[in-house]
This record gives structure tokens, sequence and C-alpha cells, in this order.
């Protein structure tokens, strides 16, 4: 298939410091590329019967309403398919894979969740009765704030564990070794994270990882499928992308806090990327929350 030749990492808007985050929005139609990332996720879509999902090596055409835990790094895109566009409801929640240390999921009242995040590695796919008990709750998380939003997320996680009828998508599941663990990887990203605002050349990541130029290319488009542009830029984007939703600055004052020196070249690469201007992408977000 066509679409899974162009699978990409995506740079999410959680920083180390968040715990979960969610995404409440309503939109015309599904046309954000198949992707992967270490986050976990956790995606609702009512009124989407026709969109096609997929979660690695599982392709199926949705029903009306749909919940599905994806794991980490574990490929997964919904596309418009055969859904005519129309108003649909999405409710996205990400969050770490390690939010909960191995030690806490261990105790006896967390065992069922434990089971979720270790099952989710396929894809769940809830019922439709689960769905729609879950839902109302997933619609008002985003109102939520401090320790009630935190507590009630948990809770969506624990009544999910114990639901009936759930179902594993995908056959195959991910090899990590040449995701997140990579420690080369660990380093560039921590250094992008560190350093995004400034001007990043390659010859100074290059030297960063004691490589030479080449490598140091074959190296980054193997293991994210991007050149080392693109991978920064994602960041950069990332960043940009959380702060129209949450700081009320001027587009242009964003980009350079980001890292472009540029206010056409950051319109440029935030469209390639989101595949809307950031004043619409602005406007797409209505609701979102973070926990610090």
């Amino acid at each position: 298939m066509e679409i899974l030749k162009k699978i990409h990492r995506e740079i999410t808007q959680l920083s180390d410091e968040d715990c979960f985050m969610v995404f409440d929005r309503t939109k015309n139609v599904f046309d954000y590329p198949v992707h992967y990332h270490p986050e976990m996720e956790l995606n609702f879509i009512s009124n989407g019967k026709g969109i096609q999902r997929i979660i690695g090596d599982s392709i199926e055409e949705i029903e009306d309403v749909e919940l599905v835990l994806v794991g980490p790094n574990l490929y997964h895109g919904w596309l418009q398919h055969d859904c005519p566009p129309k108003k649909m409801h999405e409710v996205t929640i990400q969050f770490h894979n390690d939010l909960f240390d191995t030690v806490f999921l261990s105790r006896s009242v967390m065992r069922p969740i434990k089971n979720l995040f270790e099952r989710s590695v396929h894809g769940v796919l809830f019922s439709e009765q689960t769905s729609l008990q879950v839902a109302p709750r997933l619609k008002k998380v985003s109102k939520l704030g401090g320790m009630d939003y935190f507590i009630e997320l948990l809770s969506i996680l624990y009544d999910l564990a114990n639901s009936r009828n759930q179902k594993l998508l995908s056959t195959t599941t991910v090899q990590q070794k040449n995701m997140e663990h990579d420690d080369k990887i660990k380093v560039l990203y921590d250094y992008i994270q560190a350093n995004y605002a400034s001007k990043i050349t390659l010859s100074e990541v290059s030297e960063l990882l004691n490589m030479s130029n080449v490598s140091f290319n074959r190296f980054i488009k193997k293991r994210t499928n991007k050149t080392f542009v693109e991978y920064l830029n994602d960041v950069r984007i990332g960043y940009a992308s959380r702060w129209l939703i949450e700081k009320d600055l001027g587009i242009s004052e964003i980009a350079f806090m980001c890292g472009f020196n540029s206010i056409a070249n950051f319109n440029r690469v935030f469209r390639k990327c989101k595949g809307r201007t950031p004043s619409q992408y602005r406007d797409d977000f209505s609701g979102i929350k973070r926990v610090l």
C-alpha cells in the first residue's frame, strides 16, 4: 500500500514535564499521514463511519463510533477513505509510555492497566458499547484541571482495562531496538531539545555523535526516515504547534522563538508538516489541556 511507504516519526507536543495531553476537536476530514511516536495514544472518533484505520499491519474501515489505544512506536493513522466530508468529533489523549513506573504498575490495583499497556503494542480496539459508555467522560476531560484531570484520566484507563470484548488489531509488534532506546538517537534528541531555538548545523551534530557528515546523514535517515533538517524542523514545529494553542503570542514571535529566522520559511515548513497555515492550525484546536 503506497501510504505505508510514507510513514513518518511524529514529534508530539507532550513535554517531559507533562503527564497527559488532550486534543478535543471537530473536523471535516482526516488527512494526517500514517505515523508513529514513543508516546501512547488513546483515540476516540464519532460520526466517522467509512474512515480507514491503519494500526500496524491492521487495515480496517471503522464504524460510526470507535475507541483505540495505540502503544509506543506503533504505526497508526486514520484516513478519509469512504467517509464523505462531514462534521466529526475526535478526542486524542497522549501520554508518556513511562508515565507510570514498573513498581507502581505492579501494585495489585494497577495490574489491569499494566496488562492493558502490554496489549497496546498490538493496538487495542474497545467495543462499541464501551466506547459509547466512556465517550461523555472523554468529551468532558479537557475541561477539567489539576488533580481532577489526572485522576479522571487514570480512572478512564482503569475502566477501559477492565472492559469486555477488547480486540487486538496488529498481528505484529514494534521492534524497539532502533527506536527511542537507541543511545545515539537519545543523545541527538536531548541536544536538539536543549538547542532548537538556536542555529544547529549538520557538522555540529555529526561531531556530537562522533560521526562524519556522510555517516550521520545515513544514520538519521535510517533511524527516522527523515533528513536532519526535516527532523530538526519537526521538533521546532512541534513546539510552535503547542505555543500556537497555549500562548497568546503573535505567529512571527513564535516562529523566531522556535528557531526560524524567516517568517516565510516558518509558514512554508509549518504548512508542509501540518497541512494548514499556523493561523488555520490555531483556529482548529479549541480544546486542549496539559498537566505540569
